[in-house]
């Protein structure tokens, strides 16, 4: 199957945002929820080994979008990999939410995730990614992510992860038995380093933020990643504060 699905905003007359489009193909179906938030509801089962499905996100300067789920993504096995292509750009000024629910990986699946984030200077971004690794009693699926975000044209983060042999998940160094693993990428950036047990705020070295996070379980996953967005944002009480601006290029 091949699948394409896409939100687009635009400033009203009163500077609200307004989405201008809103397309959707099943499995990936999008509702809006919100004066500007969209939830992706899946309204078939996916994705399956082969599918092709891609979500295209444009946030025009100085408006704002959220999207989220209403449930998991659960991946199943089929015939080949499948693959999720995410591109996003955010315009000047501009505010993204990416916050979906976990992604399941089903035993015997093959997946590829790929995000391509494309930031204009002083727009703000929280992305949230979650991944769980095979149902109740099951061994994970194979999985790899890749996650490219430039700001301005030029490169901010580059990162890649592969999943699914279940000697390097099982190492210290890799997973260390984990089942649940998650990252959150911000554009705030961290005033300092944090690192705990199943959790790690790392400031970029032009600017943003990386928090990462390893759980036995999804809800502890998300407690330890909102732990860490709250440092950054400096709405907690965690030893890390965020500087509250916007990505800068080239700036600390």
């Amino acid at each position: 199957m091949r699948a394409g699905a896409a939100v687009g905003t635009a400033a009203g007359p009163d500077g609200r945002t307004v989405l201008r489009r809103l397309a959707s193909a099943p499995p990936l179906t999008l509702r809006q929820t919100g004066p500007h938030t969209v939830h992706l509801v899946s309204t078939a089962a996916g994705p399956l080994g082969g599918d092709r499905l891609s979500l295209d996100l444009d946030v025009a300067p100085r408006t704002t979008l959220e999207l989220a789920s209403v449930a998991s993504t659960l991946v199943l096995p089929g015939r080949g990999e499948s693959e999720l292509l995410v591109t996003a750009r955010v315009g000047a000024g501009a505010r993204l939410r990416f916050v979906p629910e976990p992604t399941v990986l089903a035993a015997g699946c093959a997946h590829r995730l790929i995000v391509r984030l494309e930031l204009e200077p002083e727009a703000s971004v929280l992305w949230r990614e979650e991944i769980v690794l095979g149902r109740y009693g099951e061994r994970p699926g194979r999985c790899r992510t890749r996650f490219d975000a430039t700001l301005a044209g030029r490169p901010l983060l580059r990162q890649e992860l592969t999943l699914g042999d279940p000697d390097l998940d099982a190492s210290p160094a890799v997973l260390g038995g984990a089942r649940c693993l998650g990252t959150t990428f911000l554009t705030a950036t961290a005033k300092e380093p944090l690192v705990s047990d199943g959790l790690a705020v790392l400031p970029l070295a032009a600017s943003g933020t990386v928090v990462s996070a390893l759980a036995a379980d999804a809800v502890e996953l998300r407690s330890l990643l909102e732990r860490g967005e709250r440092a950054v944002s400096g709405d907690g009480d965690d030893t890390v504060a965020g500087r509250g601006r916007g990505a800068r290029p080239g700036v600390r």
